[in-house]
């Protein structure tokens, strides 16, 4: 504020001009008052100030400053008094606390007052309230503050524009482009984003919009950032700006890259998986069509790769896999394509071959590169592959077709000895079809229960007392009638199917021997048969347990039948079901013994109570030598270990009095009967 012209006239006595001059004071909604010097005295003040001060227009007259605002006031004022003192003009802002606890601030000016010889004779004081202008500038720089706060702390590029020149940025703009600020304010912000870009960026912020939107731009090195950005305007009086947040997504675009990969890509080997195999393969196919030429599909199943996994683990197969597809990559050309369809299956699609030979020299460069050795853990292993081979035109026209054709032709191999390649022929088709089909019915037979048990009586020799009965399982065939089990389990257990199949085994013959119980019949165990698969994939002591609660068998009425394959995995899973199932109660035997190539060593250490010596040496007794001598071992070996013998497939008197002069335990076979169904059983039973 300008100081008051030295014209200015003191306040004098009373008339009409100081009434206008009171009117006009005390309109205002500053507050006035003059003090005089050097007493400094108040000769005048308006309402507003006198009232600010708690006095009258009247009664603060007369009074010091310091009498008029208190000595706290005068105590904070009292240097800016005296600077008016001195001819200054002061100006100050000070923060008040009203009664009721609001704080207001008020904006002060003294102005000193001089007569016509520059003399000063006292100040006028002009006070504003400035509160709300303060308000707002401390709210504005609150929110500069926190703006300043978030830039700095976020890792997001902000940066501000006016019709896309630069004219602030964060310092994660900084990071993110390698420009400093000084570099890139008064630039385009669209020389910074990629050419390609361009023309995306202009039209979306010359339309003004405000979604998230991606573009490319360059960093100061010259490398590409993929980056987010979301652009806001702002609005001002004159001219708009844009704030655009800039959002680093290289790590996103490396992990939708990596997800793209791993979608088409077998995780293990980095080949091509089946269903980018197959989108190739039909690229493959359509381009031939188009020149008329050829390609051929190479289906690749690795021999008895089972063998590593089992012996060495599946981490070594693991490797070994992955060095396969090494091989196979090497072996052909850039423009082929080799993929992984899963275990140890692998599929070359060579994309251009003039004759079968051609694709008959690449199977037999791969099959060479196959035999050579492989070094595992630093363990060296060789390995062969069967290779089935299918050509377009002559075998298949679509991808489907021509791997379905070189999957059977890999079978064929297979047949043939492993380790050696074959062309797809259309006869291979019926054994394929017959596979099929026999896996369907099959599976149809679970389904509706199509199986049914027979039964064969266990007999002691001394006394020809009933000692068990073995469970038998057969199949009501649709075309065939009633097969054995040598015509299923084997296949089951390959198509995955055995264990439903052993489940309703066990369940039904521990349901009919209850009932048979029941009826006060056979008062001795059933034994089942439980394969090896069976044994290692379910938590066989306790689905046994079930189903002894569920039928109300007692646990020693049940026996089960391993054979010696289960017992050559010494783990420590084997002897805890084993373990398991014996403090259940139920007992176990070996069934086929001496047919298996395991230790011996398992007969001490397994809880087993009966070996079943297998029909194959019994069969020639006791004609033949060799089969007495390998009997008598048995016995007398399962004596030693007090382990009770069943002698299988007996037949003859003469075959009865030799076992029971070796001291054999049981036996079983057409000598006492041949397997029986439930009804044929029950008759027997009660005669």
């Amino acid at each position: 504020m300008q100081e008051l012209p030295n014209a200015v006239p003191a306040p004098g006595p009373r008339g009409s001009s100081d009434a206008l001059l009171r009117l006009i004071a005390d309109s205002v909604p500053a507050l006035m008052a003059y003090y005089d010097l050097p007493g400094l005295r108040c000769q005048f003040a308006n309402q507003g100030y006198a009232a600010y001060n708690g006095h009258t227009t009247e009664s603060i007259i007369g009074l010091t400053v310091q009498e008029a605002i208190g000595d706290k006031a005068w105590e904070a004022i009292q240097p800016h008094v005296e600077r008016s003192s001195r001819r200054e003009h002061v100006k100050y802002a000070r923060e008040q606390t009203l009664p009721n606890g609001e704080a207001r601030m008020i904006e002060v000016n003294l102005i000193p007052h001089f007569d016509a010889d520059s003399q000063q004779l006292g100040s006028f004081v002009l006070i504003t309230d400035i509160t709300e202008r303060w308000r707002a500038e401390r709210t504005v720089r609150q929110s500069e503050e926190r703006m300043r706060k978030f830039t700095e702390a976020t890792d997001e590029a902000i940066v501000f524009h006016r019709d896309g020149i630069i004219t602030d940025g964060n310092e994660a703009l900084t990071r993110l482009t390698g420009y400093a600020l000084t570099e890139v304010v008064g630039l385009s912000i669209f020389n910074f984003i990629s050419p390609e870009w361009r023309a995306v960026a202009l039209d979306y912020t010359r339309s003004g919009r405000e979604d998230p939107y991606e573009v490319t731009i360059r960093h100061k090195d010259g490398h590409a950032i993929p980056v987010e950005v979301v652009g806001k305007t702002m609005p001002l009086h004159h001219a708009d700006y844009r704030i655009v947040v800039v959002r680093d997504i290289t790590a996103r675009k490396q992990a939708q890259e990596r997800e793209a990969f791993i979608a088409l890509h077998d995780s293990l080997t980095q080949l091509p998986n089946r269903h980018f195999l197959m989108e190739q393969l039909s690229q493959v196919l359509s381009l031939a069509r188009r020149r008329h030429g050829r390609c051929a599909a190479l289906f690749l199943n690795l021999d008895h790769f089972k063998t590593v996994n089992d012996s060495l683990g599946h981490h070594a197969g693991d490797q070994l896999l992955c060095n396969v597809a090494e091989r196979l990559r090497q072996g052909v050309r850039d423009a082929d394509v080799v993929a992984r369809l899963g275990g140890d299956e692998f599929v070359v699609v060579l994309t251009d071959v003039a004759s079968p030979e051609d694709a008959a020299v690449v199977a037999d460069k791969l099959l060479a590169a196959m035999h050579g050795v492989f070094t595992i853990d630093k363990l060296p292993l060789t390995i062969s592959p069967s290779i089935g081979i299918a050509l377009y035109p002559e075998h298949g026209h679509s991808a489907d077709q021509l791997l379905r054709c070189a999957d059977a032709a890999m079978h064929h191999a297979k047949e043939s000895g492993r380790g050696n390649r074959q062309f797809y022929d259309p006869s291979m088709d019926a054994s394929a079809l017959d596979v099929l089909r026999h896996e369907r019915l099959l599976r149809e037979a679970i389904a509706t229960d199509a199986f049914e048990l027979h039964y064969q009586p266990q007999v002691r020799l001394s006394d020809g007392a009933l000692q068990g009965l073995e469970a038998l399982v057969r199949w009501r065939h649709p075309e065939r009638g009633l097969v054995g089990p040598d015509e299923f389990i084997t296949f089951s257990e390959s198509r995955g199917l055995i264990t439903p199949i052993g489940r309703w085994v066990m369940r039904e013959a521990c349901r009919q021997l209850k009932q048979w119980q029941d009826q006060g019949l056979a008062m001795v165990p059933v034994a089942v048969n439980l394969s090896a698969i069976e044994f290692r994939q379910r938590d066989v002591a306790a689905e046994i347990a079930t189903v002894l609660r569920e039928t109300g068998l007692a646990p020693h009425y049940l026996e089960i039948e391993l054979t010696e394959s289960v017992l050559m995995h010494q783990t420590g899973q084997v002897l805890d079901t084993l373990n398991a199932l014996k403090a259940l109660g139920v007992s176990i035997s070996i069934d086929d013994f001496g047919t298996g190539y395991s230790s011996l060593a398992y007969l001490k250490r397994y809880p087993i109570d009966k070996l079943k010596i297998d029909r194959s040496f019994v069969a020639d007794t006791p004609g033949n030598a060799d089969d007495v001598a390998i009997v008598t071992a048995i016995i007398q070996m399962a004596r030693s270990l007090l382990l009770k013998t069943v002698a299988e497939g007996v037949e003859t008197a003469e075959q009865v009095g030799l076992l029971t002069g070796l001291g054999c335990d049981l036996i079983q076979g057409f000598v006492v009967s041949e397997p029986m169904d439930a009804s044929r059983a029950s008759d027997w039973l009660r005669k």
